[in-house]
């Protein structure tokens, strides 16, 4: 845990440290992605399972992706800035190692769906397989119950 202590005492995380106003904005920052990533995948996963109807499914898709892969990539970027502020009392956090968890479990199963055949086909078909709706619902748990985790840091 010898690395953890070094990294709060970066440059970057004594800036954070240092600035109450660069602090808000990395948080800001961090709570915008979220919004964006979480946004996304909802509307991705409920289009998924079929509501939304007037949304063509393969563009979308493909659209709801992209942004909600952008706002992932923003939010680990934040979030490292964040963590670099106390990283010891976060490693020791239960909510923290429960959200990072469920966060690549949550980024595992959409890179798995994507990567399928049945994303494939539905891009083509648009309709989607009883695989990308079971993949929608553990998506919806899993990035829902993320949120729920990284609000229940600050309460440990």
């Amino acid at each position: 845990m010898e690395w953890l202590a070094i990294l709060g005492e970066s440059v970057v995380a004594q800036a954070l440290i240092r600035s109450p106003v660069l602090y808000i904005f990395a948080n800001a920052a961090h709570i915008l992605s979220l919004a964006m990533l979480i946004g996304a995948s909802v509307i991705l996963d409920l289009r998924l399972l079929g509501r939304f109807k007037s949304l063509p499914l393969a563009e979308s898709a493909e659209l709801f992706s992209r942004i909600a892969a952008v706002a992932l990539g923003c939010a680990v970027l934040t979030g490292a800035l964040l963590f670099s502020v106390r990283p010891v009392e976060y490693a020791g956090n239960t909510a923290f190692l429960i959200k990072l968890l469920l966060v690549g479990l949550g980024t595992a199963n959409a890179v798995s769906v994507h990567l399928s055949r049945d994303w494939a086909e539905m891009i083509v078909a648009e309709e989607a397989s009883l695989l990308l709706k079971l993949g929608a619902v553990f998506s919806l748990a899993i990035w829902l119950s993320a949120v729920l985790a990284g609000r229940w840091i600050g309460f440990l």
